[in-house]
């Protein structure tokens, strides 16, 4: 394991003896995933969650009216194809 090419993509700078650490913490990390890797699911089904997750709403709670497309257009910086365009945030 190449801690110190970790270590750059990650943008931290580690002293040798953080280096000798968490190499062997990562070592110890990335055998753990191999044990979990060899387990046989292929009976098991996917989910995203371990238990079922429902949509809850309050009583009462019933969507209202919503503005028009023409009047959200008017209050955004720019638009597009029906949609508010934004800033980018992230490169």
């Amino acid at each position: 394991m190449d801690i110190e090419h970790l270590a750059k993509l990650a943008r931290i700078d580690l002293t040798d003896e953080e280096k000798t650490k968490f190499s062997g913490e990562l070592e110890n990390i990335l055998s753990y995933f191999e044990r979990i890797n060899r387990v046989d699911v292929a009976d098991i089904e996917p989910s995203a969650h371990a238990f079922s997750v429902e949509n809850v709403w309050r009583k009462g709670d019933h969507p209202g009216p919503t503005l028009p497309v023409e009047a959200l257009q008017k209050m955004a910086p720019a638009e597009r194809e029906n949609q508010v365009v934004v800033p980018k945030v992230v490169e």
